[in-house]
């Protein structure tokens, strides 16, 4: 897979990193000379070019990439170089980081962004992870199909604790994606049971996220 990325940041920087060492081929631009650190990940391709511009990204050779991030510090400039890369050169996937939460409001199908990631957010829903027993946690929020990445660690009154994985019946458009037991990450089982402390992550529609609470954790709902 090709990805480009914006932003030549620490931001960027490690996100290309992770990318290499996963295989795929990455493209880093920035406009500051001063962001060209070729020999910090030296396997990536980098430009020396403005993102907001038609031709930069033309340069880049954009729509031979599958995916698109814009990572840079400036929340104008990742919209802008979201929906060049969706609307101009038909890139499939677009990723954009959202720097200041007031702005997280345009993050989306518009402005050509599939994948909003704002920090602050993420960080207040790890806090809320780490601490909370029996209520439902988002993680993450899908853009497209109005669906989010949910947690929700089970108590010890969870009417659901002894229960077979493969007889409880989740509601509509609820996915359970994997079991985090003792550190231990685990694939459900329709034969395995479920037990107290078991964190939970569901993919789940806005709607759903309600009616998941009640079944695992009833006497749990936040007031």
């Amino acid at each position: 897979m090709r990805v480009a990325i914006a932003g030549a940041g620490n931001v960027g920087r490690s996100i290309a990193g992770e990318l290499l060492e996963n295989g795929h081929e990455v493209l880093l631009i920035d406009k500051d000379p001063r962001a060209i650190k070729a020999e910090s990940v030296p396997r990536a391709e980098w430009l020396l070019a403005d993102a907001c511009e038609l031709s930069s990204l033309e340069e880049a050779a954009l729509q031979r990439c599958q995916v698109a991030i814009a990572s840079t510090g400036d929340d104008k400039v990742n919209l802008v170089v979201s929906l060049l890369a969706k609307t101009e050169f038909g890139v499939p996937r677009t990723v954009a980081r959202v720097n200041h939460p007031r702005n997280e409001w345009m993050f989306n199908e518009a402005w050509g962004v599939d994948v909003s990631v704002s920090t602050p957010r993420i960080m207040s829903a790890l806090v809320e992870e780490a601490v909370s027993v029996g209520d439902l946690v988002r993680l993450f929020t899908f853009r497209q199909g109005d669906a989010n990445l949910v947690e929700l660690t089970l108590p010890e009154d969870s009417p659901m604790i002894g229960r077979r994985v493969g007889d409880v019946d989740w509601p509509t458009d609820t996915a359970l994606v994997t079991i985090i037991r003792e550190g231990r990450v685990l694939r459900p089982d329709p034969e395995g049971t479920l037990e107290l402390n078991d964190e939970l992550l569901f993919v789940a529609a806005d709607e759903t996220e309600e009616q998941l609470e009640d079944m695992l954790s009833p006497h749990h709902r936040k007031g």
